[in-house]
């Protein structure tokens, strides 16, 4: 007996999209993997907040930049020195430079985004210009 499936070409696509991601992962240069960290996203009613997950990652190591609506969070994770007669047997965590960059819609203030690092997390607000924020409307009885 045959089991019948609905074809989802989205999940198709999803899955093209993890093995090209897989693939661009290992590609890095001088032995150096590619990473992506992780973002969330999350708008309120006052601004969009964007969380990233930056393990083992110096602040110093991070930039951040605004230009033309765009935010680009660029950093880098450096591999840890090998010890002298250590042999390492699996490694998974991908290190090397990392570029992610976020157009921000139109309500966006760009000039008052505020940036903070703390336990490996960056966290980036982006409050709205204040003409974009919703407003009370009294509703009066005649």
């Amino acid at each position: 007996m045959k089991t019948l499936t609905t074809w989802n070409p989205f999940r198709e696509l999803d899955q093209l999209n993890a093995s090209l991601r897989s693939l661009s992962r290992n590609r890095g240069t001088r032995g150096e993997s590619q990473w992506h960290p992780a973002v969330d996203v999350v708008e309120d009613e006052s601004g969009y907040t964007l969380v990233v997950d930056l393990p083992r990652v110096d602040k110093e190591h991070v930039n951040l930049t605004f230009t033309d609506s765009v935010l680009v969070i660029e950093g880098e994770r450096t591999a840890e020195e090998k010890k002298e007669g250590a042999t390492t047997h699996l490694t998974e965590r991908a290190y090397g430079k990392f570029v992610r960059s976020f157009r921000l819609p139109e309500d966006a203030n760009g000039e008052a985004i505020e940036a903070n690092f703390r336990d490996g997390v960056l966290t980036v607000t982006v409050p709205k210009k204040e003409e974009s924020k919703p407003k009370s409307i009294e509703i009066k009885v005649d």
